[in-house]
């Protein structure tokens, strides 16, 4: 858990083509990547709660090299992340995020998967709420998780960047159509 300590948290908003996503790191790594075209509030929220004392400082420089990977994966010559993370959670929390960064780009798992692979397969719901915790966005692929049937199911990010993303990936011809809010 954080401490009280006043901390600075650097943002910066990624514009790219269609997508603008609010961006913010620590002196340890990217810490949050907001929702595909949602306004500056979602991540002050995010940080009232997740990092209460800091200070937001605008710094594009601090974070171009995030900006660029994630550039770089949206333009599609990108598919893995090689940049540091700075994001906070329960150990359940982060064997579920670890999980999601061994999927494969371009393939989707289910959420009974995801419990296999970390060894809980009676926690499928706790998966859910794990994934939906996920403060980084694109670089941990929670995108790539739906539901066992195919059907796309929720995303922080909302449904529609799920669907770009997995069509991004040409992951998205499994799910077209079977989109539903669960």
């Amino acid at each position: 858990m954080r401490t009280n300590k006043s901390q600075t948290v650097f943002w910066t908003e990624l514009v790219t083509g269609e997508w603008s996503l609010f961006l913010a790191a620590t002196t340890k790594g990217l810490c949050y990547v907001g929702s595909l075209n949602k306004p500056f509030d979602e991540l002050v929220a995010w940080t009232n709660k997740h990092f209460p004392n800091c200070t937001l400082v605008e710094d594009a420089a601090a974070l171009e090299p995030y900006t660029t990977q994630i550039t770089e994966y949206i333009e599609g010559s990108r598919k893995q992340f090689t940049i540091p993370f700075d994001y906070q959670g329960t150990p359940f929390q982060l064997a579920v995020w670890d999980a999601l960064c061994q999927i494969p780009y371009g393939e989707t798992k289910s959420y009974s998967d995801i419990a296999q692979q970390i060894q809980k397969p009676a926690a499928v719901r706790a998966v859910g709420t794990a994934i939906g915790a996920n403060p980084v966005l694109i670089t941990v692929p929670c995108h790539r998780v739906i539901g066992k049937n195919g059907a796309l199911t929720g995303y922080r990010g909302g449904l529609e960047m799920k669907t770009k993303l997995l069509e991004l990936e040409g992951a998205g011809q499994h799910t077209k159509g079977r989109m539903q809010n669960a």
